[in-house]
């Protein structure tokens, strides 16, 4: 495999990652059929097929996820090895890709992300939010952040921010006209806000009470995928929510927001940032560990 070079090898990640050719040669400033070129000698080397094409899309084979998931790392480590080298060993550079959910974002960018820039400010930081649980390594990213129960079992976790609890919330103005809830199974006439999961799936509120255990399907008309729309939704009165608790804190320190079945919602372990369990750690990740910790 000597006659494999460095180049075809990072024209392979930026195909892949943009999943085309056409956006992939924006992105490194050169022809598309240049990269074209570039992927079919590779794969004749190889001797596997490395991307399914068509006239209008490109997916990896699972002979390039396998590449890829090897390949990621260690093209980051070596970015970071030359950025060491030409800016000497005394200040830290390179870039560090995160994956968060909205709230773990928000977390980090209040009690985190100051601090790390003042250290560090030669290292880029590529804070993604969204909702839906990814594969980090396979899409690039260094580090994730979810809750515990959502880290993946093979990821090293490293737990930050404190036990945080889901709490069911809702107007004055609603509790006034629709009464007040006593049990969990007492929502079930009642007007909620479901939420939406990023695999499409509603999600079944969760309580418990001395080691009693409920999930309800609750019932409702209006359905989010927000935590932020589903607050304000209830602070308009359209319903009881149910939200982490850091979300609904100012308006519950406002009065715009009152706590229900207080005593059916414990804490459980809050936020993790994980990583794969890799030989070298880059050291802005590193770095970032030291921060969160």
């Amino acid at each position: 495999m000597a006659d494999i070079s460095l180049s075809d090898l990072k024209v392979f990640a930026h195909v892949a990652h943009h999943r085309g050719f056409q956006k992939a040669a924006d992105a490194l400033g050169v022809s598309r059929s240049s990269l074209s070129h570039a992927i079919k000698g590779l794969e004749r080397r190889l001797g596997v097929r490395l991307l399914h094409r068509t006239t209008r899309s490109v997916a990896v084979t699972e002979a390039g996820e396998q590449l890829l998931l090897r390949l990621n790392p260690l093209l980051r480590e070596l970015d970071d090895v030359l950025d060491a080298v030409s800016h000497g060993q005394d200040e830290l550079v390179g870039t560090l890709r995160i994956n968060a959910s909205k709230g773990g974002a928000r977390w980090l960018l209040k009690h985190v992300v100051p601090s790390f820039r003042q250290r560090y400010p030669r290292v880029a930081l590529d804070l993604v939010a969204e909702g839906q649980l990814v594969d980090i390594v396979a899409e690039g990213f260094d580090a994730g952040v979810r809750l515990a129960e959502s880290v993946p079992k093979d990821m090293i976790a490293v737990p930050f921010g404190g036990d945080v609890r889901f709490v069911a919330v809702a107007a004055p103005g609603y509790i006034q006209a629709f009464g007040l809830p006593v049990t969990p199974n007492d929502l079930m006439a009642h007007r909620c806000i479901r939420q939406r999961l990023p695999s499409g799936k509603r999600y079944r509120w969760e309580f418990e009470q001395d080691n009693r255990q409920l999930a309800l399907d609750v019932p409702g008309t209006l359905c989010l995928d927000d935590n932020d729309l589903m607050v304000e939704a209830a602070c308009a009165g359209l319903g009881i929510a149910f939200v982490p608790e850091p979300f609904a804190r100012p308006a519950l320190d406002e009065g715009a927001l009152v706590l229900l079945l207080e005593d059916w919602t414990p804490a459980s372990p809050g936020l993790c940032l994980y990583y794969a369990d890799f030989r070298h750690v880059p050291a802005p990740l590193r770095a970032f560990i030291e921060v969160v910790r």
